[in-house]
């Protein structure tokens, strides 16, 4: 079991950045895969972001060559990098970790993008 705290999101102007980062309550070494979703209002979960415990990483079409992922496991931590954000982006963020089957989720964090 894991227990994940989404931190960093917040109010910014559309073309700024924010980094979020993911604090897991145990080590993430061996978490297969570590991953970034979004739920914007009226809409269904979506990934964002993921992962592997390898470094491989991949994207949806809509953040490819703006967000970044990344783990740090000496720390615990996932990180994700957003640059040139757009109203689009708004949404709640929520860190995901998948382990052995089972799925652990934050209780996320809130991006605002304004026009």
């Amino acid at each position: 079991q894991v227990q994940l705290v989404e931190s960093g999101g917040g109010l910014v102007q559309a073309g700024g950045s924010l980094r979020l980062s993911c604090a897991a309550s145990r080590s993430i070494f061996s978490i297969n895969t570590m991953g970034w979703y979004r739920q914007a209002p009226g809409k269904q979960r979506e990934v964002v972001a993921r992962i592997s415990r390898g470094g491989s990483t991949n994207y949806a079409d809509s953040v490819k060559g703006r967000f970044t992922i990344s783990r740090d496991n000496a720390n615990n931590t996932v990180y994700l990098q957003m640059n040139s954000l757009k109203p689009e982006d708004t949404a709640v963020y929520y860190c995901n970790a998948a382990v052995l089957g089972d799925s652990y989720w934050g209780k996320g964090t809130l991006v605002t993008v304004s026009p």
